[in-house]
């Protein structure tokens, strides 16, 4: 089984195995499936019994990062671009955390009580599409302790 995910010209396309099985249109949120036997049988999948076709594919987002302040409970430092913090997108996280890379430009750090718009770069092989709608916004962490919040722009 090869699962292939695409995104361009602001869709975000599923195919298993060669086959468009599902569409989402970023900006609005709209989706469609268009396979439901293959959409049911392979969403419902844990991503580690998955094979995809290309781990080079990252799903990108801009966003509005919003970090604490050091009172507020976040960091004591900032952080360089390329950071790899934990997403959670659930409060409680319910074990549910994704990886995603913190892209900014113009500057070599953002700070404790910043706010940025950056780049995000989640990997491919999470299910994370269904909380990628814009307005969105989750929480950045280590480990347990919430350094700032993020929403989609």
């Amino acid at each position: 089984m090869n699962i292939f995910k695409k995104i361009e010209n602001n869709e975000l396309s599923l195919y298993v195995n060669g086959d468009l099985i599902y569409k989402r249109w970023i900006d609005t949120g709209e989706s469609k499936v268009f396979d439901t036997v293959a959409y049911d049988k392979y969403m419902h999948t844990s991503v580690r019994d998955m094979k995809y076709e290309s781990r080079d594919n990252l799903i990108v987002v801009q966003a509005k990062l919003k970090m604490k302040n050091t009172a507020e409970g976040g960091r004591k430092t900032g952080f360089v671009s390329g950071y790899r913090p934990n997403h959670v997108f659930e409060r409680p996280a319910k074990g549910q955390t994704f990886v995603g890379e913190i892209i900014f430009e113009g500057q070599r750090t953002i700070e404790p009580g910043e706010e940025k718009i950056v780049t995000v770069r989640f990997i491919l092989n999470q299910p994370i599409e269904k909380y990628l709608d814009k307005g969105r916004k989750w929480w950045i962490q280590e480990a347990q302790n919430v350094l700032g919040e993020a929403e989609i722009i």
